[in-house]
C-alpha cells in the first residue's frame, strides 16, 4: 500500500467533491472514509485508476451521508444529478486547497491547522507537537475550524502570509518528523512562486532549498542527529543550494525585506562558508537583529543568543538568553552549549541532561543525552 500516493491524491479528491456542490467539512469527512476504504480494499485488489477509485468512494460516502440528513434532502435531490463515475479530473488541486483553507472567516492559527489536515495529511497529534499544544486542544480546534467553514463556499482567495506559513510548517515536519513532506512542501512553493511574484514567496522557496541542501549530513549512519557544525558538508547539495542563493539575491534585489528572506539569508550564509569556522556570525547576527524587527519572536531571540555567543563569545550569548524565559522549547540545550563554551563544563552536563529530559523527540533526547554523557566522562577525568 502506498500511503504517499494516498496523500497526494487527497487534496485532489477534495477539490473534486467541492466542484460536484459538497462543502469543505462534509468532502473532507467523506475522503477520510474513503481512505480508510481504500485501505482496506487496495492491497489485494489494487485499482488502475487510484484517483477515480477515490473520487467515486468519497462521492458515495457523502451521498451516504446526505441522504442520513432529512433537513438536506432537497440538497441532496440537487447533488444527485451530479456524475459519480467516470475519468477523474487530472487537475493538482493542491494548492488551489491551500488557498482555500486559509479563508478569511478563520484565524491563522485555525487555517494552518486545517490545512496540514486537509492536505498535508499529518495527525492530529503531529500538529499538536508542532504548536506544543495539547492534542485534545488541537483536535477542539480543527473541529471548531471545520464548523466554521461548512457552510462557506470557497470563492475567496486565502491570505498568502498564511499559506506561507503553512507551506513552512509542512516542510518542518517533512524535515524533521516521521512524514516526508519535504520534497512535497517544496514542490508546492515552486507552484506558488511561479503564479505570485513576491518577494516572501521567493524568500520561503530559497530558505526551503537552503535547508534542504543539508538534508543528507543532519543524521549519522545509526540515525543520530548531526549537529551543523560537525556536518560533513561534502554531502550538501551544492545545486540546491546555488539554486536557493539565486533566488534569495533577487528577491533582495527588490528591497521588500520580509522574514523569510531574512530566515533564508542566515541559512545561505551557513551554506557559504567553507568550514563551521570560516562562518560569518558577525554578518548572522545583523540579519537576526533584522528577522527579530519583523517578527519579535523568542525563538528568534533564542537563536540569535547563540548567534552572539559565537560572534562575541559565549558570556556575551549567555547575557542575551538572560533576558528571555527560560520555558522557551530548547532554551536550556542553548544554555548547555554556551555554559560548555564558557569552560563551565559541570553546568552544562546539569543543563544537557535536563534537555534531555525536555526534549520533544527521540532524536534529541537521544543528541542531548550523549552531550550530559561526554562531558560527565571528562569531568571523572579531572
Amino acid at each position: 500500500m502506498d500511503e504517499a500516493l494516498l496523500r497526494s491524491l487527497t487534496p485532489s479528491v477534495i477539490g473534486v467533491l467541492g466542484r460536484r456542490g459538497a462543502d469543505f467539512a462534509a468532502a473532507e469527512d467523506a475522503v477520510q472514509e474513503a481512505l480508510i476504504e481504500a485501505l482496506r480494499v487496495w492491497p489485494a485488489d489494487p485499482p488502475r485508476d487510484p484517483k477515480g477509485w477515490l473520487v467515486t468512494a468519497a462521492w458515495r460516502k457523502f451521498l451516504d451521508a446526505t441522504r442520513a440528513d432529512a433537513a438536506r434532502r432537497r440538497r441532496e435531490d440537487l447533488l444527485d444529478e451530479q456524475p459519480a463515475a467516470g475519468p477523474a479530473p487530472g487537475t493538482d488541486d493542491t494548492l488551489q486547497l491551500y488557498f482555500l483553507c486559509a479563508h478569511p472567516s478563520l484565524t491563522p492559527a485555525s487555517a494552518v491547522a486545517l490545512t496540514l489536515r486537509a492536505v498535508g495529511g499529518l495527525t492530529t497529534r503531529q500538529i499538536a507537537q508542532a504548536y506544543l499544544v495539547p492534542e485534545a486542544t488541537m483536535a477542539q480546534r480543527i473541529s471548531r475550524a471545520k464548523r466554521t467553514v461548512s457552510e462557506v463556499r470557497f470563492d475567496q482567495p486565502g491570505d498568502v502570509a498564511t499559506v506561507l506559513r503553512v507551506l513552512y510548517l509542512v516542510f518542518n515536519e517533512g524535515y524533521s518528523g516521521d512524514l516526508d513532506l519535504a520534497a512535497e512542501a517544496i514542490r508546492l512553493a515552486r507552484q506558488l512562486a511561479a503564479v505570485i511574484d513576491h518577494p516572501e514567496v521567493a524568500g520561503l522557496l530559497a530558505l526551503m532549498l537552503l535547508h534542504h541542501a543539508r538534508r543528507a549530513a543532519r543524521t549519522a549512519p545509526d540515525g543520530s542527529l548531526v549537529p551543523l557544525a560537525e556536518q560533513d558538508r561534502g554531502r550538501w547539495d551544492t545545486a540546491l543550494i546555488a539554486e536557493g542563493v539565486d533566488i534569495l539575491q533577487a528577491a533582495l534585489a527588490r528591497d521588500r525585506l520580509g522574514e523569510f528572506q531574512a530566515q533564508a539569508a542566515i541559512a545561505a550564509l551557513h551554506a557559504d562558508a567553507p568550514t563551521a569556522e570560516e562562518t560569518d556570525w558577525v554578518q548572522i547576527v545583523e540579519w537576526y537583529d533584522e528577522l527579530t524587527q519583523l517578527t519579535d519572536s523568542p525563538v528568534v531571540r533564542l537563536n540569535r543568543a547563540v548567534a552572539v555567543g559565537e560572534a562575541d563569545g559565549p558570556r556575551a550569548g549567555l547575557a542575551a538568553l538572560a533576558a528571555l524565559d527560560d520555558s522557551l522549547p530548547r532554551y536550556t540545550a542553548v544554555a548547555a552549549y554556551l555554559h560548555e563554551r564558557d569552560g563551565d563544563l559541570r553546568t552544562a552536563a546539569r543543563l544537557y541532561s535536563e534537555a534531555a529530559r525536555k526534549a520533544p523527540n527521540l532524536a534529541e533526547v537521544a543528541h542531548l543525552t550523549r552531550q550530559a554523557a561526554r562531558l560527565n566522562a571528562r569531568l571523572r577525568e579531572f
